[in-house]
């Protein structure tokens, strides 16, 4: 297969270029030379977003059978690759969001709910959920239903994160003593690893799938104590889970999602938007979701490897909880729960 990655040396796309290369397939990168591109493609330079941006690319004699597209801001860049490439590529797959449909999703949604209203494939930037239903409307606009791939992705974690939810766990927990875990702890979480994402993505290129798919694991697939639990144990074992009750997190003015990642309370629209998605669809196409502990202990072997600092993205929060709240929240919280079973983390 011959694949066009529009950026590619970054989080999902370089994992979708990794995993391409794997499968020996020739890959080009188009991308704006801010990092490098991996190992053994073909890359192309430009900005879309500047005039003549796509010039490159224009100039460029190359067909695909597939193009992978992970642009989130303005849809107007979107409209115009997608407008370049529908006559040079068999398939444009778009790496979309679960943040498209209406708020606040109902628990179990589906493909089918409702979507966010006021999106525009020309739009320039406006909002996460619009921009990223307005790229949605431009690839089906130049490639049409039936060659477009629109992936509603969810939480994203493992190595190359450079949104900081996965790292700052690891880097908190390499810290040791007692940590702030927010409960309940079977809470179920929902997320896909970024290695199982490109897979999926490649698998419905060479099938030949379209539509909108929800891309994330099975509900349950982790809870919040496997992956703190995960945690803990890789960086080494010095730190001691302090389950609090989603209450007293939230009188303390934290914030979910942002000063502690992954972790949005149990009951809320909040959770059922990023934690309750409806991904038969995906599974039946051949999504595959490796343990939540292999996406932690790879993840911690990458941060070790560059220095415990993980990239962050300009356009992101910055995720994390600042150690003096999590203190004053500590000491004024129960006695911590006992562990699960006899042998559970402590």
């Amino acid at each position: 297969m011959r694949l066009l990655v529009l950026g590619g040396t970054e989080f999902a796309g370089r994992a979708v270029v990794e995993a391409a290369l794997a499968r020996g397939w020739e890959v080009t990168v188009f991308h704006r030379g801010r990092h490098a591109a991996p190992p053994g493609v073909r890359a192309l330079h430009g900005d879309r977003t500047a005039p003549g941006g796509l010039a490159a690319l224009a100039e460029d004699t190359g067909v695909w059978d597939a193009v992978v597209d992970t642009w989130s801001a303005a849809p107007r860049a979107v409209r115009d690759t997608a407008r370049l490439l529908r006559d040079r590529a068999g398939r444009y797959v778009y790496v979309s969001s679960c943040s498209v449909y209406a708020w606040a999703p109902p628990a179990g949604y589906g493909e089918d709910a409702p979507l966010v209203e006021g999106a525009s494939a020309e739009a320039g930037a406006t909002d996460y959920a619009r921009d990223k239903r307005g790229g949605e409307l431009a690839v089906l606009d130049a490639f049409g239903a039936d060659r477009s791939v629109l992936v509603r992705a969810g939480l994203i974690l493992g190595p190359y994160e450079n949104v900081g939810r996965l790292p700052w766990w690891l880097n908190r927990m390499a810290r040791g003593g007692p940590v702030l875990a927010p409960g309940p702890r079977e809470l179920p979480l929902q997320y896909v690893d970024v290695r199982d994402l490109a897979e999926w993505l490649l698998g419905a290129a060479e099938q030949g799938l379209s539509g909108p798919y929800n891309l994330m694991g099975p509900q349950g697939h982790a809870t919040m104590h496997t992956l703190l639990d995960a945690c803990a144990r890789v960086t080494g074992g010095t730190a001691e889970l302090r389950w609090t009750d989603p209450g007293v997190i939230l009188e303390a003015g934290i914030e979910p999602w942002v000063q502690l990642p992954v972790w949005v309370p149990p009951g809320s629209d909040l959770h059922d938007a990023l934690h309750s998605a409806d991904v038969s669809r995906a599974l039946a196409a051949g999504l595959r979701c490796r343990p939540v502990e292999e996406t932690v202990a790879d993840t911690w072997s990458w941060l070790r490897a560059i220095g415990g600092v993980a990239p962050r993205r300009p356009d992101r929060t910055v995720k994390g909880l600042d150690p003096e709240v999590e203190a004053k929240v500590l000491a004024a919280a129960p006695a911590p729960e006992p562990p699960a079973a006899p042998g559970g983390w402590r």
